[in-house]
């Protein structure tokens, strides 16, 4: 895939393309601040956008506000971000659009390069990622739209949101995928999710956890 870098750090943006180019993608460029990403992004068109979401100039949120601001224009395009600590408002925002091909990540688990690789799969092929510890902490709230979710819909639904396909989660629970199938539908139907060809309800599930 082809794909474009946003870090400040010249060192990371080199690491993480020697790291994706030994996966297999192309990375296409590499830019340093909100501004730059949102104008290289929407003139590149990659298959993937990595972004650091603090950069200058104040390190706070200006990658995350880039990629809003990308989706503005181009509703689709497929972003990860990656944080150094876990803020549950910039995974509400990132989702807001109720649409796949995004991702959220702790910049620890780029590490684990099978894993981050998995993940840049994942969103370029339009899936949705979050951050097992994002995922962890939605869980832990007690929010009661899922107060009504049997164990088992609640772990089937922690790997929904992780990104896991129906398949992946039937191998981790060791369930047939029929079986998956019917957990995710009765999942939908508690949270009050109907079929709706204009609402992605994966995400919107985990919308309701956030």
């Amino acid at each position: 895939m082809r794909i474009l870098i946003a870090d400040d750090s010249v060192l990371l943006r080199e690491g993480l393309t020697l790291i994706l180019n030994e996966g297999g993608h192309e990375v296409i460029g590499g830019v340093s601040t909100g501004n730059e990403l949102v104008s290289r992004c929407l003139a590149l068109r990659p298959d993937v956008t990595v972004s650091d979401i603090r950069m200058p100039p104040s390190h706070t949120d200006e990658g995350l506000r880039a990629a809003v601001r990308i989706r503005e224009e181009w509703p689709d395009a497929p972003i990860l971000l990656l944080s150094q600590y876990i803020v549950l408002s910039y995974a509400t925002e990132l989702l807001s659009s109720g649409s796949g091909s995004i991702g959220y990540l702790l910049k620890d688990r780029v590490s684990d390069l099978d894993s981050f690789l998995d993940a840049v799969d994942r969103v370029g092929n339009g899936g949705m990622v979050l951050d097992p510890e994002v995922v962890a902490q939605m869980m832990g709230r007690g929010n009661d739209p899922v107060a009504s979710l049997t164990p088992r819909e609640r772990e089937v639904l922690e790997l929904m949101s992780e990104g896991h396909t129906n398949s992946a989660i039937a191998k981790r629970l060791v369930v047939s995928e029929g079986a998956v199938e019917k957990h995710i539908q009765r999942i939908f139907a508690k949270l009050g999710l109907h079929a709706n060809s204009e609402v992605h309800r994966r995400v919107s599930a985990v919308l309701t956890l956030l």
